[in-house]
Formats: structure tokens, C-alpha cells, sequence
């Protein structure tokens, strides 16, 4: 029988924890963690996305700041905002919404935040932690991923794990998370030839492309576990990379869209911002 993965019951758990570990720091006169998100434009999609996480971070006692700049700043201007964030004591975490405009390097912004803290994980000198296993300040979807297969004791070690995508936000650190655990990845993106091949020898598929029911019945091995990460719009209602109706009854865990990986992202999130401020404190 099929396991449908709650990832919005897990997210409701975590922010519990944080919850109580933000009071606890509070009472313990350290303060609060504190949240700067710099929203760069109008894109309603981003309007949407930053409104979540400030609602989140204000559930959880955490210091949310939203900065909104005209999409005719310069890049220069928006590193000057980021150093300003950077020498600010009071800001615990930065969080620069993509996508940017196009005159504008988003690795160069990701360069320029400060590590500590860089809660979405892109910087640099978190990327290369990955490689050592460092997972404090890792990117928020693929530690939400680890995160939910782990909940739901599915067993990594030794598993074939099939990944579609290998941008640096989800695929690559996403691989890594994996073969850390021990265990066989594929990553597969738009230049795979015979995508079909690899996703039936996935014990583990994780997609997360944003291309509607990429992933049918056919290409999915029996009892794999699915995780799809993609999201799109078809007429106003969202979608993901699964064609989650055929697929469901082929796969031994599963998650929808929405309410799969979604609400883990937000929730790690969530834990970076409270990782970056103790760690700041230490310092």
C-alpha cells in the first residue's frame, strides 16, 4: 500500500521545535534570531514566496524583515544592501529572493553574503562544507528532502537514487547530501538522453524540474519511493513533476504537490535561521 508523505504535518512539527527553541534562547537572554529578506521587483510568484516565509518566521518568534528594491537597482546598489546586512550584528540571516532581474549576477550576490549568514546555503564557502559533510547551513529544499526520506525511515544507504535536476540550489548539494548517506546517484537533467532508463532503475526518483507530469507510470519502478519537487501552474491550479494520480498506486512513498516538499523547504528555512544565529554567537 502507498505511504503519501505529509510533508505539511512534518513542517508543522518543525516549527513547533523552533518554536520552543526560539523561546528558550529568548529566556536565556540571547536574543532572537532575526530574518532579512531582500525582494528585488514585483514577481507576484516572489510576493507569494516571501509572504510565506515572513508568516513562518513570525509563528515561530523569529525577527522577519522584508526589504523590497525597485527592479531598476543596480547590482551594485544591491551588493551595498548586502555588506550593509552583513555588518549588522541586529541580522542573523539573509535571504536574497530569486529570481533577480536579468542585469543582475545572482553568483555574484550569492558570493557576497556573508556565510554565516547565507541561510539559503548558496554561498560559496557552504557549498563547500557539503563536501565535508557540513550540512548546518545546507540549501533548504534538498535538506528537506534528506529530511522527510529520514522521517519516513526509507533507507538510503546502498539505494539507487535517480536525481532530475542539477542546478546548484537542488541537484548538485542534493547529491551530495546523498552520497554522504552512501548512496548510488544518478542526476539526470535536459541533456539525458533516454531519461526512461535511469528513472526505472531508481529505488529513490526526485524530480524537480517544473515541467508538468514529466514522470509517468511507465518510467517508475515498482515500490520506488517518489519525491517530486517540481511545481507549475496548468489553468491556475499548481502541479508538479508526477503524474501523482497514475503513479501513487506504483510507488511505495510518495509526495503530492502541494503540500509534499513545499512546506519543508520553508521549514528549513526556519532551522537555518536558527542555526545562523547560534552560530554567530559563538563566534
Amino acid at each position: 500500500m502507498t505511504t503519501i508523505i505529509d510533508g505539511k504535518k512534518l513542517g508543522l512539527e518543525i516549527k513547533e521545535e523552533i518554536k520552543a527553541e526560539v523561546e528558550n534562547l529568548k529566556n536565556l537572554n540571547y536574543g532572537i534570531p532575526s530574518l532579512a529578506t531582500i525582494l528585488v521587483g514585483n514577481n507576484p510568484a516572489s510576493e507569494i514566496y516571501v509572504h510565506l516565509k515572513h508568516k513562518a518566521c513570525e509563528e515561530c518568534g523569529i525577527n522577519s524583515l522584508i526589504y523590497r528594491l525597485p527592479d531598476t537597482i543596480t547590482g551594485e546598489e544591491l551588493l551595498e544592501k548586502i555588506s550593509e546586512l552583513n555588518a549588522d550584528k541586529n541580522t542573523h540571516g539573509i535571504l536574497v529572493q530569486m529570481p533577480l532581474p536579468n542585469h543582475i549576477n545572482p553568483a555574484k550576490i550569492m558570493d557576497t553574503i556573508a556565510y554565516l549568514k547565507d541561510v539559503d546555503g548558496f554561498n560559496p564557502v557552504n557549498s563547500g562544507k557539503l563536501m565535508n559533510n557540513d550540512e548546518i547551513l545546507a540549501p533548504c529544499t534538498p535538506k528537506g528532502v534528506i529530511y522527510m526520506l529520514e522521517k519516513y525511515n526509507v533507507r538510503i544507504e546502498g539505494s539507487n537514487v535517480v536525481i532530475i535536476n542539477h542546478s546548484p540550489i537542488v541537484g548538485k548539494p542534493l547529491a551530495l547530501m546523498l552520497l554522504s548517506r552512501n548512496a548510488t546517484v544518478t542526476v539526470c537533467h535536459v541533456f539525458t538522453k533516454n531519461l526512461k532508463e535511469h528513472t526505472l532503475r531508481a529505488d529513490i526518483l526526485i524530480s524537480a524540474v517544473g515541467k508538468p507530469n514529466l514522470i509517468t507510470e511507465d518510467m517508475v519502478k515498482d515500490g520506488a519511493v517518489v519525491v517530486d519537487v517540481g511545481i507549475s501552474r496548468i489553468n491556475g491550479k499548481i502541479s508538479g513533476d508526477v503524474d501523482f494520480e497514475n503513479v501513487k498506486d506504483k510507488s511505495s512513498l510518495i509526495t503530492p504537490v502541494p503540500g509534499g516538499a513545499g512546506p519543508m523547504t520553508v521549514a528549513m528555512l526556519l532551522k537555518n535561521t536558527v542555526n545562523a544565529f547560534k552560530m554567530q554567537m559563538k563566534k
